[in-house]
């Protein structure tokens, strides 16, 4: 995709990582619109309007809005997404629906409805936004993991089929910025006695300055970067010391070894 300047919808545009790239994009000079589920006050350098990613109709109209307001869109961000914790069992059937909801489906409502418009187009780059928990299951973040690897096979699959529309979709990979994600997160109502330990010390490891140390713009540039790619690469990592080494050594490491590798930071 050239540098020209394009249009831009990037989900979860009212904080956070989100935020971080509507702001760049759209001092980069492209024509911005993020989406949040309230429109509070407007930003100064881009426009928000009102999404709810699990309400099909609410994303057709957001993207409607957009077609209204400037005749194309060019770029889809998906970023907005929910987190959850807590041990798998103890955390219910209908908590594991919603996070796939908001994660995968939630992405995909964004994708059916901006990509009629990207054909007639004939180009388009979709950038999803999974997560380096893609690349395996996190003690006590297991649903979150499931559904960003979800929503990156589902990327994958998407890239082959718009392909020969002249569209691309790909995944950018972040660690751990610093965001509110923490504060929306799903929790289990109870936290069971055999699991209590290890999910406090894994909360303890998640409010650590490890993890949400780091500038959201960081992430931001990489999607600068993407969008003036010709030909991007299929998946985009912005993490760094350790964090990106987890992702090396899952794939160089025996299963079960990586895995207590990892589980001795929940001890």
């Amino acid at each position: 995709m050239s540098t020209t300047t394009k249009v831009v919808l990037v989900t979860g545009g009212s904080s956070g990582i989100g935020k971080a790239i509507c702001t760049r994009l759209a001092e980069q000079g492209h024509t911005v619109f993020g989406t949040t589920r309230k429109v509070g006050s407007q930003p100064q350098s881009y426009r928000l309007v009102t999404m709810d990613l699990v309400d099909g109709a609410s994303v057709k109209h957001a993207v409607a809005e957009v077609i209204a307001a400037v005749g194309r869109i060019d770029v889809v961000v998906n970023n907005a997404g929910l987190g959850i914790q807590g041990a798998t069992e103890d955390l219910s059937p209908e908590q594991a629906l919603s996070i796939f909801d908001a994660n995968v489906v939630g992405a995909h409502r964004v994708c059916r409805a901006a990509l009629p418009h990207m054909r007639a187009l004939g180009s388009g780059l979709i950038i999803n936004i999974t997560s380096l928990a893609a690349n395996f299951g996190l003690p006590y973040r297991g649903f979150y993991s499931a559904s960003k690897a979800a929503l990156e096979r589902y990327t994958e699959t998407l890239n082959m089929e718009v392909e020969p529309f002249g569209i691309r979709a790909v995944c950018l990979q972040p660690g751990e910025y610093k965001t509110n994600i923490s504060a929306n997160r799903i929790r289990p109502e109870v936290i069971s006695e055999p699991y209590k330990a290890g999910y406090e010390r894994a909360m303890e490891l998640l409010g650590s300055n490890l993890h949400y140390s780091r500038d959201p713009d960081e992430v931001a540039l990489l999607v600068q970067r993407i969008m003036g790619k010709a030909k991007p690469k299929t998946v985009y990592y912005a993490a760094h010391g350790m964090q990106r080494l987890a992702v090396l050594l899952k794939k160089m490491l025996p299963g079960r070894f990586f895995q207590r590798l990892l589980m001795k930071e929940y001890r």
